[in-house]
């Protein structure tokens, strides 16, 4: 069974089984910290805010064991409107990414 993590700024319901929303994280942290709900809230909500400001800023973030979040970078390119077929121009872009480490790919994979 798969378990995917998303995370949302407004809490959404999502009638999925295999996925873990941002309050059932917030609760889980807080268990297995042994710290309250809010305390785990504000940590997961820092954690986020300060990979998204690293990322910007084109710095990496390295978790030894869990995986690498980086910034990488699209060429700008030419693409069609799928529904005219006019060519259109796409401009560059920048799409963060994240690599797992050796320790969470063996703990997925057992």
């Amino acid at each position: 069974m798969a378990l995917t993590l998303v995370f949302f700024k407004n809490t959404t319901t999502i009638n999925e089984e295999n996925v873990m929303n941002k309050s059932e994280l917030v609760a889980s942290i807080a268990q297995q910290a042994d710290i309250s709900k809010a305390d785990a809230g504000r940590a997961l909500d820092s954690l986020m805010q300060t990979t998204q400001d690293a990322l910007a800023k084109g710095d990496d973030i390295v978790l030894v064991g869990f995986g690498t979040f980086t910034v990488s970078e699209r060429n700008a390119r030419k693409g069609r409107n799928p529904q005219t077929g006019e060519e259109i121009q796409i401009p560059a872009s920048k799409l963060p990414t994240f690599k797992a480490g050796k320790a969470l790919k063996e703990a997925v994979n057992k």
